[in-house]
């Protein structure tokens, strides 16, 4: 009996089991078909992107509500901070875009398996965007950011101190990572994020002691003894001071290498090759019943700048007899290729300005050379024009002879490169007409009358440049050329204003000179000069329409009157500051509400070439 009991307790307990078994198992698949009827065709619910819910939306629905999201995020800037540094950038500047489609596609995507369809009834699912990436534009915006951030290490080096090699030592930097900016910029896109950190990180020089050491040994070497060129009958010699003047170092992979500048070495034996050397013209440009043209280049025949660097550099590390080498008569390029000409796109004169000045043989040799430097220089858009590296040191061997300067307390005296101020004057006043951007501008310490007051610049090598950037899109290219009494610049490029003029404001803050007397044997007596401060406006026009105004305001110190010799006291007269009279017939300032610009800081008075 009570085995009769326990078999019909079992069946019941099994019954129960199935009944409750069943009864989940119906429950699972009623949620499972709820859950899959509730999706339908089309998101699945508790999906969100970007954090826009679109959860249980159709396709469409969902097409039309991450469009609005999509289009918000790519219209906001992205602000990315490093420092004290801020910069703003467009997605679509920095190449990034969303892939809706694909994105829905993704969102859209449907399963029957019950645990992903349940768990996905009950849970809220986030998707990232698909984002599209011009990598191309996104490394050029990454880059624009490091160009201002970056501080580069700096490798040690050897420069050569006439014919005795230095050690130059490098410099640690910081820059940022820029694979890594790249990532956190898109991906702080893809996020829905407008702010994006970038620290830059420690960066150290790749040469070492001991790589400096070598590169030291190899420059004592290379100036040990001359150099012999040898083509057909002739055989040049450059000396010594030449390969020193033309030698410099550069990094490669953890060395530095030696680097022979052609153009200097050429020079150093131009005279000797005269005989089977033919030269060629660079190509530029004029213009033709109103139209600019370009007048084709020549060809010259001689020895390659290429050829002759590396046919000396194969030799300097050995000793007399074998620092001989041969060269082969060639083809000379001229700086400026007609093609090359022809692709600057250069369709006006920008500007011209001729400067004036009394004849002096120092005058005429400085200012010449110094215009034959400038003469077919090309800057590109963005690129800065530096004075100082376009005509190098004004020393004899760069074809500079002594000449007058202003020196300590405006006084003339003399050193190498007296002039050149003329045609840094020049060269300034034609870019201010063409639109160029100051960067460094220096005017003389006192005022020179034969320059305009305000519009006129000058350099000391070593102290201080002239500099300007070439704010357009197109480039531009400098054509220079002097006279025995005269220099003149012209810009040509693709206008953008239609004019740009000057105006002068009126001499202000007049300083008085004073006179002073000196008994030295090396007395140079010159005139006074007031001080005075004057504003220059730099006025743009667009069809005849002014478009923007620059102001500059420069301050010139008085220049005193030195008298050779002893001081002649007269009964009942006073020495003293010699007054002179300001300016007669001034023009009044123009009613201007005008934008500033950097002023022009007068130059040192010990340093800036002046008499010019």
């Amino acid at each position: 009996m009570s085995e009769e009991r326990h078999i019909q307790w079992s069946v019941l307990k099994s019954r129960r089991s199935l009944i409750i078994g069943g009864s989940v198992l119906g429950a699972i698949v009623l949620i499972y078909l709820i859950a899959l009827v509730s999706t339908g065709s089309g998101i699945p619910r508790g999906t969100t992107v970007m954090g826009a819910p679109i959860g249980g939306m159709s396709v469409a629905e969902a097409k039309v509500a991450l469009a609005n999201q999509f289009d918000a995020q790519t219209k906001a800037p992205i602000t990315v901070t490093s420092g004290r540094k801020t910069f703003a950038i467009l997605p679509s500047d920095a190449g990034l875009s969303f892939d809706l489609d694909a994105t829905l596609a993704q969102a859209a995507e449907h399963t029957y398996n019950p645990f992903a369809v349940i768990g996905n009834f009950f849970t809220q699912r986030t998707l990232d965007p698909v984002v599209l990436v011009d990598n191309d534009s996104l490394i050029a915006q990454v880059d624009g950011i490091a160009t201002v951030v970056d501080h580069p290490s700096v490798e040690p080096t050897i420069k050569m101190k006439g014919l005795m090699p230095v050690e130059i030592d490098g410099q640690s930097g910081k820059e940022i990572d820029r694979a890594a900016a790249a990532t956190s910029i898109t991906q702080a896109f893809a996020m829905g994020s407008n702010k994006v950190s970038v620290v830059p990180a420690d960066s150290k020089p790749t040469v070492s002691n001991a790589a400096l050491a070598a590169a030291k040994t190899q420059a004592t070497q290379a100036v040990s003894a001359p150099v012999y060129v040898t083509t057909g009958d002739i055989k040049a010699k450059i000396v010594k001071r030449a390969i020193a003047r033309s030698l410099s170092f550069g990094a490669e992979n953890g060395v530095l290498v030696p680097v022979l500048d052609g153009a200097i070495l050429h020079k150093a034996i131009a005279s000797a090759l005269e005989p089977v050397e033919t030269a060629g013209r660079s190509a530029y440009f004029e213009t033709q019943d109103g139209k600019v043209i370009v007048v084709p280049g020549k060809v010259g025949k001689g020895v390659s700048d290429e050829d002759l660097a590396t046919a000396v550099g194969s030799v300097i590390d050995k000793t007399p007899p074998a620092r001989v080498t041969p060269v082969t008569i060639g083809v000379r390029e001229p700086a400026l290729s007609t093609q090359a000409a022809q692709e600057l796109g250069v369709t006006a004169k920008l500007s011209s300005f001729t400067q004036n000045f009394p004849y002096a043989a120092y005058r005429k040799q400085n200012i010449g050379e110094a215009a034959r430097r400038v003469n077919g220089t090309v800057v590109m858009p963005g690129a800065t024009f530096s004075m100082n590296d376009t005509i190098k040191e004004r020393t004899v061997a760069n074809g500079y002879t002594v000449g007058f300067v202003i020196g300590q307390g405006g006084i003339f005296s003399q050193e190498l490169g007296g002039g050149v101020s003329t045609a840094t004057t020049t060269t300034w006043t034609a870019a201010f007409y063409a639109g160029m951007e100051p960067e460094q501008v220096i005017a003389h310490s006192i005022y020179i009358s034969r320059y305009k007051a305000g519009l006129e610049a000058t350099v000391a090598w070593g102290i201080f440049d002239m500099k300007f950037k070439n704010p357009y899109d197109t480039p531009v290219y400098i054509q220079a050329s002097a006279t025995s009494t005269s220099v003149t610049v012209s810009f040509w490029g693709v206008p953008v204003f239609s004019d740009i003029k000057a105006e002068f404001g009126p001499r202000r803050d007049i300083k008085p000179f004073k006179t002073i007397y000196d008994e030295s044997d090396t007395c140079l007596g010159q005139g006074g000069m007031e001080g005075f401060a004057i504003d220059v406006d730099r006025v743009f026009y667009k069809d005849g329409v002014e478009v923007k105004r620059e102001t500059i305001t420069t301050k010139y110190k008085p220049s005193p009157e030195v008298i050779c010799g002893k001081e002649k006291k007269k009964p009942g007269t006073q020495f003293g500051p010699t007054p002179t009279p300001a300016a007669s017939g001034a023009t009044p300032a123009p009613s201007r509400v005008s934008t500033k610009v950097p002023a022009v800081t007068p130059g040192a008075g010990d340093a800036a070439p002046a008499r010019s």
